[in-house]
């Protein structure tokens, strides 16, 4: 290209840092250009919440004009502030590569409880304008109170050390990409399949004239088509809905190892209305928006009672969620836990560098012995239902399998890998199916130790519930002593043992990517009926 590239770009320090990656990038691939700093409706207008500026695209509207103009010959964007329809006459024609689309909750050090879901004191004040966020977090923390913020991070990083706020809420990506020193913060990660993030969050867009086709071949070289299948699921999925930014809707694809597509997609009426929660796997990108959009139409029946083999608190998320639907519950577990051992030797704690927890039975029966467990110890969970038992307990998981979906086989893989020849304690039930232990590597010590054992129940009452969740091996063995299932109901498994067990009888099943009640929202939301 002979001539100098003008690239149009807002002026707060991210989006300069986003525009000056694009110009490092031509300029590899030997495309000299310059930065034009555009001011748009969102900056200047910063007393309104996002969802009351009319119209959509109030932080794109601005450089698109200067594009249709040729003004500049460039626009760089944060990809989840654009439209799904391009103006006429304008194109994206190149996506980056994802930064970790992760939500960071940034808390201010006097409102930090750990022993409570993300770490934040009761009935804390979040900062945030995105009723996306707003609607999730109210649903994990039905105690939060939320204030709009707004302004670029360094302003809202300054309102949180004024303490206007008891914590706020933003994107992982914008932070890492200016490295914002937050070591004053406490500071919680929260993954996207826990706050489904806006749809393309952490990837950049560059928007250009759609005649200028010299141009569109030239950034072809600087663009990551691999992205732009994912995130093209994403805001194929807010198109469908006509939804903007400010609408609660997340969207989350990528790409697996084995080469398959899965997503996650979190839709709510308003920020007040507890979302609607859907996980989707399939071997390719084509169809996949369509095919959430359809699992999300109002007329879909659901299913109208449950069963599940354990208590269920009706303030519990899984509990909140069945009662916006109206689902009757019946819950009871059907094994009876009791304890192996009364003491515990300070010795084998002091030998640990690693405590592995595989479930909430196993983490409740080593605290009851009162266990010295030194600084330098770390924690482990395979979950995130674990990981909230930890936390009543005061401790935080140094390692959890949340983000690796339900395969214990894919977790205790990640996990050996991480303690390669250090020592590591395990508590866990008598007939434990030892799958931790076994991914171990030779040179790791472990020290195993059965901690209870279950009895199951006779005489079960069989259930006429439309769909039956299994939360245990045992529970399973427990219900089909005396019971079979019914040609209409439908069966969920926790956790890739209990799957394994109701396999093994020849019965048909779905399996949550986490065995969580997230998870379990997610597979009840899924299930297809007649």
């Amino acid at each position: 290209m002979n001539r100098k590239l003008i690239i149009g770009t807002r002026g707060s320090q991210l989006a300069l840092w986003q525009a000056e990656f694009i110009k490092a990038r031509l300029a590899e691939i030997g495309v000299a250009s310059e930065l034009k700093v555009i001011k748009t409706q969102g900056d200047i207008i910063q007393h309104l919440r996002l969802d009351k500026l009319e119209g959509k695209g109030f932080f794109t509207k601005e450089l698109e004009e200067e594009l249709l103009t040729s003004q500049i010959d460039l626009a760089v964007h944060s990809h989840k502030d654009l439209p799904t329809v391009n103006p006429p006459g304008l194109i994206i024609a190149a996506v980056s590569e994802r930064e970790d689309p992760s939500e960071l909750l940034i808390v201010h050090k006097d409102c930090v409880d750990i022993k409570k879901r993300l770490s934040l004191k009761h009935n804390a004040t979040v900062g945030t304008s995105s009723n996306r966020r707003k609607a999730q977090l109210l649903s994990l923390r039905p105690d939060l109170e939320f204030t709009d913020l707004r302004g670029n991070l360094q302003t809202r990083i300054q309102k949180l050390r004024d303490e206007k706020y008891d914590a706020i809420v933003l994107a992982k990506a914008g932070i890492a990409r200016i490295e914002m020193d937050l070591s004053d913060f406490h500071i919680e990660e929260i993954p996207p399949i826990e706050v489904v993030p806006a749809p393309a969050q952490g990837v950049l867009a560059v928007q250009i004239r759609e005649t200028d086709q010299e141009l569109y071949e030239l950034l072809q070289k600087i663009h990551d088509r691999k992205v732009a299948d994912v995130i093209g699921v994403e805001r194929r999925v807010l198109n469908l809905f006509d939804a903007g930014c400010h609408a609660p809707l997340g969207c989350f694809c990528r790409e697996t190892e084995d080469g398959q597509y899965e997503s996650w997609t979190s839709i709510a009426e308003d920020n007040e209305d507890f979302p609607n929660r859907l996980y989707l796997r399939s071997e390719r990108t084509e169809g996949m928006a369509e095919h959430i959009f359809a699992k999300f139409q109002k007329e879909r029946k659901l299913p109208t009672s449950v069963f599940i083999t354990r208590d269920l608190d009706e303030n519990s998320y899984l509990g909140r969620y069945l009662d916006k639907h109206n689902v009757q519950v019946d819950a009871r577990s059907l094994i009876k836990i009791y304890p192996t051992i009364n003491t515990l030797d300070s010795f084998i704690l002091k030998r640990a560098d690693w405590i592995f927890f595989n479930s909430k039975n196993a983490i409740e029966h080593f605290f009851k012995l009162e266990p010295r467990i030194l600084k330098k110890t770390k924690l482990a969970v395979l979950g995130r239902g674990s990981e909230d038992a930890l936390r009543k307990y005061g401790r935080v998981a140094d390692f959890s399998g949340d983000n690796l979906g339900i395969n214990t086989a894919d977790i205790a893989k990640e996990f050996a890998k991480l303690v390669d020849g250090q020592t590591v304690f395990i508590p866990r039930a008598k007939d434990s199916l030892m799958s931790i232990q076994n991914a171990l590597t030779p040179a790791t010590k472990v020290i195993d130790m059965p901690f209870y054992e279950t009895v199951l129940q006779e005489n079960v009452d069989k259930t006429n519930a439309e769909v039956l969740i299994f939360t245990s091996p045992s529970n399973v063995t427990a219900y089909f002593q005396d019971n079979l299932i019914e040609p209409e109901q439908k069966i969920i498994c926790i956790g890739y043992s209990t799957a394994k067990t109701i396999e093994a009888m020849g019965l048909s099943y779905t399996l949550p990517f986490t065995p969580d009640e997230i998870g379990l929202s997610e597979a009840i939301f899924g299930l297809d009926y007649e």
